[in-house]
């Protein structure tokens, strides 16, 4: 018996390995070429990327095309589960997710920003109990509650003055806070709309992934169409060929985070995933403020360590065992299996 236990305890071990790093190289990366891409300068003429749907657009297309290489290559149907407007609901909010998280990043930092993401729990609580009529605990309102307060603090209280060399000279922390009410917005929203389908449909998550982005890919084109913006970032990548690579590779490792989230879910379950990005997201501030030079205040690290630590409490409380309640209600904390936008 012991023969044949403990090679699955290793294959499991490696597997938890794969799932780690996977996603903790995969979106540190990510992280990193956000901030690169819209707050540093390219060339001598010290240009700015401002095309933030052209970075959607490059990342949908990225993601359609693998996942259904992936589709037919598992020789699962391309057809379509759920009605194509169900998938173009998600696909709108997701494309308002995403730019507004790469327009924020022109007006506040990226430990600002990521910071801000935790309080994604407060509006998917709310669109959960409008959409999907979920009822949550009063641990969960105190929980969200603490992790608001934190980021609060974190965004109120910056250090007396940024001295990074990286500095955009842009920073209005009115505009950046306003984009990132509506990412978390548009987020909580995305991410309960794909809950919603994967109950109602029972769809393969590839199979989501497929359509949401492809119709993402129709509708920024369309946007970059109409406001004039496709050509004119064509030709700043094509004058800029270090932008041009930091865009590829940003679709790239956008694209290969999707199928180490899955695996990660598939093979561990959501809290181990939401453990996994609450310590990617430490990571990844920890990572900006040594790269671009940004400094915190003492008052930037207590609301950091309020939002972690409370992150990390919830994540132990959930291990325990739930107790049993009624059919129509729902312990909160959802983890959202189709992040296209961390």
């Amino acid at each position: 018996m012991a023969e044949i236990v403990l090679p699955l305890k290793e294959n499991r071990a490696w597997k938890w390995v794969v799932s780690v790093v996977g996603i903790m190289s995969t979106l540190v990366i990510y992280g990193v070429l956000q901030e690169k891409i819209m707050r540093v300068p390219y060339g001598e003429d010290k240009e700015f990327f401002k095309y933030s749907l052209f970075l959607v657009f490059c990342n949908r297309i990225t993601t359609s095309a693998v996942s259904g290489g992936t589709l037919l290559a598992s020789k699962k149907t391309l057809d379509p589960v759920a009605p194509i407007y169900k998938y173009c609901a998600v696909s709108i909010s997701n494309i308002l997710t995403t730019t507004c998280q790469y327009e924020a990043l022109k007006y506040v930092s990226f430990p600002v920003q990521t910071l801000a993401k935790c309080g994604k729990m407060i509006p998917v609580m709310v669109w959960g109990t409008l959409i999907m009529q979920k009822r949550y605990g009063g641990r969960d309102y105190l929980l969200a509650v603490l992790v608001m307060l934190g980021g609060a603090l974190f965004i109120l209280y910056p250090a007396s003055s940024d001295m990074s060399p990286y500095n955009s000279g842009r920073e209005s922390t009115v505009w950046g806070v306003s984009l990132m009410i509506g990412y978390l917005g548009f987020d909580g929203f995305t991410s309960t709309f794909q809950d919603k389908l994967f109950k109602a449909y029972d769809m393969d998550i590839h199979n989501q992934i497929f359509y949401t982005t492809f119709c993402s890919c129709v509708l920024s084109l369309f946007g970059l169409v109409l406001q004039g913006h496709l050509l004119l970032a064509i030709d700043f990548v094509y004058r800029h060929q270090d932008c041009f690579f930091d865009v590829a590779l940003l679709s790239t490792v956008a694209t290969a985070s999707q199928f180490f989230i899955s695996y990660t879910i598939r093979n561990f379950g959501a809290l181990t995933f939401a453990t996994i990005m609450t310590t990617r997201q430490l990571v990844s501030i920890m990572l900006s403020c040594v790269w671009f030079a940004h400094p915190l205040s003492w008052k930037q690290w207590i609301g950091a360590a309020i939002v972690f630590g409370t992150l990390y409490t919830r994540s132990f409380l959930s291990s325990k065992p739930p107790k049993p309640v009624p059919s129509n209600h729902t312990h909160g904390g959802d983890a959202n299996t189709l992040n296209t936008n961390d």
